[in-house]
């Protein structure tokens, strides 16, 4: 009999592949907020904006060593790990997996533009979307491969830093590491006002980065990180499958590049915060968050081995598991919040009160998160990507555990008598349950069927 072919239910998904996609959005947000609630400049340099002393220093410090492309790392690592898990369970399947592939990469880059353009220029989504294309060329390739293309990939930012800071040196972003008091007040004014007047830097912006910053260096980045978590995908790293002594080494690795990365910060310190020493050290947290990245999804995976039914695994199971609503309700909140359109706090708030933010804005998001889905199969954006890339509504609400699985022998369930069958498994529900949204082959036990109540 057909398997069905429709999303994968959430019964045969990886529990610690949506605890670790669930760390890494939440931990997104705590280098975002930055750019939600102060002028983007501060990114690259926290000396330019705000007050950069005692617990706000502090804030700020623990944010790059521990989160500031540590997060994003591992979610784009995931992101390619799971266009080849989608690829490979549509093909079980015996669907046309590419053709869903492309087309659910193609949703995915429509709701990014809108995104970038209506409400934050500093989307992710047009950038997995366009690279999410590329992957699909690159879906045979063996996992060796595929690791040694994400190096070549990972490379080409730092050869390129390190070119222009030997020969050019800081003039060549001194712009950008120190731009004038005059561009960071406008910014302010900007998002301070309505959404039509932010339109004047979010449009500009979103395109930049669309562009120039997409060819030359987040193209290579984030490909290379995408790339690699297709190697590990294939190598059974991201799905858990590998020996505990694999995630140990992940950790202390992690270790390791906490130290580069805090090596980076003394090294730029030392230099008095100058535009000279700057692509210098962008290298320090470039590649140290790549071994910070890989220690977290080493303590995630050996904690969601041992707790896989904790509540703590399962609270970041669910947040992972509506990533994509999340990714997006964090957006829609950081701007009410700070944007003119709604409080209007952009550039009022210190780093200790945006973290703070951060904190309420977790709590809040996982608790939804599981309280969602314990009435629903997946997250409402979810919901709407899956129906998209089908092309018919998907399931929406989660079948109730007093009446989610009937089987019944074989002789008294034909193949050639489903409806019958059917409107058995209906009397034994008491009739309130009508809608069939499962049936598959169990051996020689029997069929199942699950329900869903109407």
């Amino acid at each position: 009999m057909t398997e069905d072919a429709g999303p994968t239910p959430p019964s045969d998904r990886i529990v610690s592949l949506d605890a670790l996609r669930g760390v890494a959005l939440l931990g997104i947000l705590v280098i975002n907020v930055r750019v939600f609630s102060m002028p983007q400049a501060t990114l690259l340099n926290p000396t330019v904006y705000g007050d950069l002393s005692g617990a706000n220093y502090w804030t700020w410090l623990l944010g790059h060593v521990f989160a500031k492309s540590k997060f994003i790392t591992i979610f784009s690592a995931l992101f390619g790990a799971g266009v080849l898990l989608f690829i490979d369970t549509k093909r079980q399947k015996g669907q046309p997996a590419v053709r869903l592939q492309i087309r659910r990469t193609v949703i995915l880059l429509v709701i990014g533009l809108l995104h970038a353009y209506l409400l934050w220029y500093g989307d992710i989504l047009v950038t997995y979307g366009l690279i999410g294309l590329f992957l699909i060329t690159v879906r045979r390739l063996e996992a060796r491969k595929l690791a040694g293309l994400a190096g070549v990939f990972l490379c080409f930012v730092p050869v390129v830093e390190l070119s222009t800071a030997l020969t050019i040196g800081g003039d060549a972003v001194a712009g950008q590491w120190a731009p004038g008091e005059m561009v960071l007040q406008q910014e302010i004014a900007t998002y301070r006002g309505g959404w039509v007047e932010q339109m004047s830097h979010r449009v500009p912006t979103s395109i930049r980065r669309q562009t120039a910053s997409f060819i030359g260096a987040t193209f290579w980045r984030v490909g290379g990180v995408m790339l690699l978590g297709m190697a590990l995908y294939r190598w059974g790293v991201l799905t858990g499958e590998r020996s505990a002594q694999l995630y140990r080494r992940l950790v202390v690795g992690g270790i390791v590049g906490v130290g580069i990365v805090a090596a980076g910060v003394v090294y730029i310190e030392a230099n008095n915060w100058s535009a000279d020493a700057a692509l210098f050290w962008r290298q320090f947290n470039y590649w140290g968050s790549l071994l910070v990245a890989g220690g977290y999804v080493g303590l995630v995976t050996l904690y969601a081995r041992r707790r896989s039914n904790g509540p703590i695994t399962r609270a970041f199971a669910a947040v992972g598991r509506t990533a994509f609503t999340n990714y997006l309700l964090q957006t829609v909140v950081a701007t009410t919040v700070f944007y003119g359109h709604g409080l209007g706090l952009f550039g009022s708030v210190s780093r200790v009160e945006a973290l703070g933010f951060v904190a309420a804005v977790w709590i809040v998001q996982i608790l939804l998160s599981v309280v969602w889905l314990r009435a629903f199969r997946f997250g409402p954006v979810e919901w709407l990507w899956r129906t998209l890339t089908y092309g018919h509504r998907q399931p929406l609400r989660a079948w109730l555990p007093s009446c989610r699985i009937l089987s019944y022998p074989v002789l008294s369930c034909p193949v050639s008598r489903p409806a019958a069958w059917v409107s058995a498994c209906t009397r034994r529900c008491g009739g309130r349950y009508r809608r069939c949204r499962r049936v598959f082959f169990s051996g020689d036990r029997g069929f199942t069927v699950g329900f869903e109540g109407v």
